[in-house]
């Protein structure tokens, strides 16, 4: 029996390779995204595969219009998984001027207020059925805040504190929650972003990683491991040795 997904920020590099790791024969595909263009071209790829694909262009700093049509969704069709994964970056700059007041505002709408309206509109529809999956696209920025990202960091750090806390909530009540943590992965808001990038993955070996380990339910899935243990071992170090560390490392302007 085939799989429906749904994928916020399907346009983007780690979207659009699960959007093309889950297209197979008997899976539905409910792609979102913001650049028209890409999403039609990623429908065509994904129903070249065999999927059934289904899309929406909409901005999901509109909160309302983003609840409606997920509500919609659910009424339409049994969603099976629910990929968070629409996100965006802002840095200091690279004089280190400092973030600006707009792109931090804009920032915690998407990363943050727009990842906890798409899992408080889809899962009334999961409770009633007793069973679904929901993943929320982390970062191992999470772990420790990086000077040049401040307001990313902030909000991948967020949404780590709140899947671990929905999945303690929900697991009792047969819905699968589970805090994807990816490092470095191709793409061009990860060009974007200054600083060095160990440790880069294609995004399809990103999403292959991301499919497995959420098949297997994994409360964490986070990579890749030099990386994943780095980023880890600055939250336990003392602040001082961790900052250190970063200065090393040339994570700062």
């Amino acid at each position: 029996m085939g799989l429906t997904v749904l994928i916020t920020g399907a346009t983007g590099g780690i979207g659009s390779a699960l959007a093309e790791t889950y297209a197979e024969p008997g899976n539905t595909l409910i792609l979102q995204g913001r650049n028209a263009l890409r999403l039609a071209e990623l429908a065509a790829s994904c129903e070249a595969r065999g999927a059934r694909v289904l899309t929406r262009e909409l901005d999901v700093r509109d909160l309302n219009a983003l609840s409606q049509w997920l509500h919609n969704c659910c009424l339409q069709e049994s969603i099976d998984l629910v990929i968070v994964n629409a996100g965006v970056n802002t840095n200091i700059g690279v004089d280190g001027q400092g973030e600006r007041w707009e792109d931090v505002h804009a920032l915690i709408e998407v990363n943050v207020l727009a990842a906890m309206a798409t899992v408080d509109a889809v899962l009334p529809s999961m409770r009633l059925r007793g069973q679904g999956q929901i993943a929320l696209i982390s970062s191992l920025a999470a772990y420790f805040g990086l000077p040049i990202t401040p307001s990313y960091c902030a909000s991948k750090a967020a949404l780590k504190a709140y899947g671990e806390a929905l999945r303690g909530w929900l697991s009792p009540l047969g819905i699968r929650v589970n805090v994807v943590m990816p490092g470095y992965v191709e793409s061009q808001m990860c060009s974007d972003m200054p600083g060095p990038k160990p440790f880069l993955w294609p995004a399809n070996k990103a999403a292959a990683k991301i499919k497995r380990g959420l098949a297997r339910n994994q409360a964490r899935i986070s990579f890749p491991f030099p990386l994943n243990l780095g980023t880890w071992f600055l939250a336990v170090l003392h602040p001082s040795l961790s900052e250190a560390i970063l200065r090393w490392l040339h994570y700062r302007v």
